[in-house]
Formats: C-alpha cells, structure tokens, sequence
C-alpha cells in the first residue's frame, strides 16, 4: 500500500518523457530494497524504462567497464569492492567510477530464540568476526561455539561490516556457515542455538530469529555507480530513486 501510494505521489509529479532502455546491474541487496518494490514508480518518474540483472556488486561493476550496464548497483563501499576487483583485473579504468547514494540500510546480527545473548559491545563483536572470541560463554551466553552464518564470497554485507566495524580487516570467524543468498542466513539461526547471523535489519524482523543489538548500529550503503559522468536521463533516474527511498522509508 504505501509503495503504490509512492508511485501515484511521482506519477502525478512528473511528465513522463520518451522512454529509453538503461540497464541496471549488481547487488541484490539494492535489488530487493529498491528495485523490486519501486521501479515501476522510478520508470514512470524517470521516464526511462531499467532492465534489472541482480547478481552481485562486484559484477555490476565488472559490466559497467565491458559496457553492458549503465548503472552498477553495488551496497557495500566502493573503495572496498574496488580493491577486491584490483587482483585480478589491475588495469581497469577505476578512478573513471562514479557512486550516488540512493539509500542507506542497517545491518543487523541475528541469534537464535534460545540464545540468552541480546546486546553487545562492538569491541566483542569485533573479536567475534576476527576469531578471538569463539564460544558464548565468554560473554555470557550458553558453553556452544560460535558458528558466524555469512553468504558465501562476501558481498555488500560483509563488506559493511568490514569497513564501518573492523576497520577494513577481513572478517576471520573461528567457526563459519557459509550459505549461497542472504535469506538463507537467518533460516540457519532459527535452527542453530549456537549460530550468529549477519545479514540487514529488515530480513532479521522477518524472520523468527532475534536481533543482538550493539551499542553503535552499523550501515550499508546502497549506492548507484556510472563510469564517467552520467548522462541527463541517468541523473533523473538518480534523482528520482533517491527520493522514492526517501520517502518510503523515512521514519
């Protein structure tokens, strides 16, 4: 409901101009958080018509410089996803990509229903992630290791974490599940007493795991990337995602 309130909000704000074809690839984190619930309402406020590809951050970047997308949705830092594409592409164009922020998201660590633990410092969760502490008894919780549920080769998540909570330290659990999309992770802890999942705020209230609150929250960024300066029919669509996520998740 309030997304089609969105959508009649923009429609009756703009004239629609001839439509064209911009693709839009990367993250699927900025796929389910803007693109699904409002890019009908950013075509029709834009007048441009997207086509979608969700894969990854690190692909949409890789698209951009073989010119099969004009946009790369990625959401974690750019500098970060930047220096994981330099091994094994050294030569790209990096300094030539552009980021906008369209919206800014919470990360959240999940805990099973069983699990005593509810908040912590984020020193502790630091020592988490980096693998010196590896059983909940060492802050209170139950004797049971602590099994971190991350998706499989990074992503916007990890790459949050890692930049705004370890200071671009790799994140280095003593016990780890690895699962293939984010939505799978708090399937894990709803199962697993012992388990610690990382993920964003909005799939952990979802779900019926709980959140272990720390004492400064951490966010994601989503971001649009161009290579070079974006067209006029690119800025509008910048503009116009910008303010549908402003308005749909203002508080």
């Amino acid at each position: 409901m309030r997304s089609l309130l969105i959508m009649t909000i923009f429609l009756s704000a703009f004239s629609v101009a001839k439509a064209g074809t911009l693709v839009v690839q990367g993250s699927t984190t900025f796929t389910h958080r803007i693109m699904e619930p409002f890019q009908t309402a950013i075509e029709a406020s834009s007048g441009e018509k997207l086509m979608v590809v969700p894969n990854k951050s690190s692909l949409g970047l890789l698209a951009l410089f073989d010119r099969r997308a004009d946009f790369a949705m990625i959401s974690g830092p750019l500098q970060i996803e930047i220096d994981a594409l330099k091994t094994n592409h050294p030569n790209l164009p990096f300094d030539q990509l552009q980021v906008y922020n369209v919206w800014n998201t919470r990360m959240a660590f999940s805990v099973n229903k069983d699990n005593g633990v509810r908040r912590l410092a984020n020193d502790k969760m630091r020592d988490i992630l980096l693998g010196k502490i590896k059983n909940w008894r060492e802050i209170g919780g139950r004797d049971l290791p602590i099994r971190v549920v991350q998706v499989r080769e990074g992503g916007g998540v990890q790459a949050s974490i890692e930049a705004e909570l370890l200071a671009g330290v790799h994140m280095t659990p003593a016990n780890t599940i690895m699962v293939q999309i984010s939505s799978q992770v708090v399937k894990i802890v709803e199962q697993l007493p012992e388990a610690l999942g990382v993920s964003q705020l909005s799939i952990v209230k979802n779900s019926r795991t709980v959140e272990l609150q720390l004492e400064r929250p951490v966010e994601q960024h989503l971001d649009l990337v161009t290579f070079g300066n974006p067209t006029p029919d690119m800025i509008r669509v910048i503009k116009v995602a910008h303010g549908i996520a402003s308005m749909a998740f203002e508080q």
